[in-house]
């Protein structure tokens, strides 16, 4: 039987941008050569967000440089909740990659609806062609489904992973049908815990990377994983998830009892 494997891309949410199934993160310290590999394996979703290194803006830089602009989707986040800085954040990142536009902008962090003077200058950001699709991350997840309809935001990152599945119930379940918001996750590995053999059940082996991912995207509401890879190793580590493909029933099961064994003895400062 030949082995089922994830989709290669898909489109996220009503935005009609085609992404690959893993997003990478630029703050962890992956080399350039980490990144562009990663693109050639169809990663094309590169969030350059809370610590924008010089390695993911040498590889986007370079992409471009190539012809691949097209292809490329370009998350700028800010977290600040000033209008002006905001812009400034938003204009600073361009320049800094040499675009004209992003394909992103990321309010970062809100737990409350973001406040009309921030979400206006977004607006008229995007109106004067600085970005194309506006996205709000947050980990009150309430607020996802309350800002899923009549609200700009076009995508939407959300926390989830084995130890942290409310969003399934809370956000996953409760978004329109028709012209849902994209779906990006974040904190797969729980912050290094699921990989962590000090915190397992009593002869239980950690999780490896790869089923992590594997496990976020056997969710058919996720658009997008992303990923925080450090080395080129751990981006490895990472793509190999979209060569084993869907886990087994078996090993979701274990996914979710080393989950629920972290949520009731490791308390992390985010909880459900």
């Amino acid at each position: 039987m030949q082995q089922e494997v994830f989709a290669t891309t898909g489109l996220l949410g009503r935005t009609g941008l085609r992404v690959g199934r893993l997003g990478v993160a630029c703050s962890y310290g992956a080399p350039a050569a980490a990144f562009e590999e990663a693109f050639e394996r169809g990663v094309n979703y590169f969030y350059w967000g809370s610590r924008r290194t010089r390695a993911m803006a040498r590889a986007l830089r370079h992409l471009v440089a190539r012809g691949h602009r097209d292809q490329l989707v370009i998350v700028l986040q800010s977290y600040s909740r000033s209008a002006r800085l905001m812009e400034h954040f938003l204009h600073q990142g361009l320049r800094r990659l040499g675009l004209d536009a992003a394909d992103v902008l990321l309010l970062g962090w809100h737990n409350r609806p973001p406040s009309a003077r921030l979400v206006d200058r977004a607006l008229a950001l995007r109106e004067h062609g600085r970005f194309r699709f506006l996205a709000l991350s947050g980990h009150h997840r309430p607020l996802f489904p309350a800002l899923a309809a009549g609200s700009p935001f076009d995508i939407f990152h959300v926390r989830y992973n084995a130890a942290h599945r409310g969003a399934e119930t809370e956000v996953f379940d409760r978004l329109p049908a028709e012209r849902p918001p994209g779906l990006v996750t974040y904190t797969a590995t729980r912050w290094g815990d699921l990989l962590d053999p000090r915190h397992m059940p009593a002869g239980e082996p950690p999780l490896r990377g790869a089923d992590c991912y594997r496990f976020v995207l056997g969710h058919p509401a996720v658009n997008v994983c992303m990923s925080g890879p450090g080395t080129r190793e751990e981006m490895q580590e990472a793509l190999l998830a979209l060569e084993l493909g869907p886990m087994t029933p078996e090993d979701m099961a274990r996914a979710r009892r080393i989950g629920d064994h972290l949520h009731r003895t490791r308390r992390r400062f985010f909880f459900g």
